[in-house]
């Protein structure tokens, strides 16, 4: 098999740069990589944009997501050959139905309810941003508090739609695709416990959490986030 390519898929609130000290380190390693857009409208709607990615790129992949991010890839791998191996960084990752939302408010301990501030939507519904004020606690505790305040400026919005919306139903990926794991114990946004969970239910081959970390790992942790990453790639031989 050809070495595989890296696509990164950031999630809720971030955009495609926050992977940039990732994909220095995995360049370092000779590791191809293309960070993706995330449009962050709909799980269903990212999730073919991703595939599209993929197919593009007509050899095998290994799909990174980051929060939201994790829906994602989850979706886009069902059935994809191409796709050979998940790995989930600080991500949901779901069973059938299973929405972001339900989730993150399965263990206690998220306080992103109190942080996000909507905007209505002229063609229907509404998009969530984090307060700036409140970004850098929320989202990025453990980075440098001026990249944090960047990160708040440059924030992608999610609509409420996409956190809502359930898997699609069959066999998610995950169950026949390997997976790996990186996560903070700090995490304000998706709780450790949940993740921690969603990691032994997917019986994921590395399951590392960072103790005191943040929901920004690609930003705060991006070694870590890179060694998990290589992990996945190692495995694929």
């Amino acid at each position: 098999m050809s070495k595989p390519v890296v696509v990164l898929v950031h999630g809720a609130f971030a955009e495609s740069a926050s992977w940039n000290g990732v994909v220095s380190l995995l360049a370092e390693a000779g590791v191809t990589t293309l960070a993706v857009a995330n449009p962050l409208r709909s799980l269903s709607g990212d999730a073919t944009y991703v595939r599209d990615v993929v197919a593009s790129l007509n050899g095998p992949v290994v799909l990174v997501g980051h929060s939201y991010g994790g829906q994602v890839i989850t979706q886009a791998a069902a059935g994809n050959d191409a796709v050979k191996a998940l790995v989930y960084v600080a991500a949901f990752t779901p069973e059938a139905g299973e929405s972001a939302l339900q989730l993150s408010g399965r263990f206690e301990g998220s306080t992103l309810g109190g942080a996000v501030v909507p905007r209505t939507l002229t063609g229907g519904g509404v998009e969530l941003s984090i307060e700036a004020g409140k970004f850098p606690q929320q989202f990025a505790a453990d980075v440098d508090p001026a990249t944090a305040a960047l990160m708040a400026v440059t924030q992608r919005p999610v609509t409420e739609a996409a956190l809502t919306e359930g898997l699609a139903d069959g066999e998610p990926a995950w169950r026949t695709v390997p997976s790996f794991f990186v996560w903070g114990s700090a995490d304000r946004n998706i709780p450790a416990e949940a993740m921690a969970f969603m990691a032994e239910r997917a019986g994921g081959r590395v399951q590392r959490e960072i103790e005191g970390a943040g929901h920004a790992l690609p930003v705060s942790q991006p070694a870590a986030v890179a060694e998990t990453i290589l992990a996945a790639v190692a495995a694929l031989g």
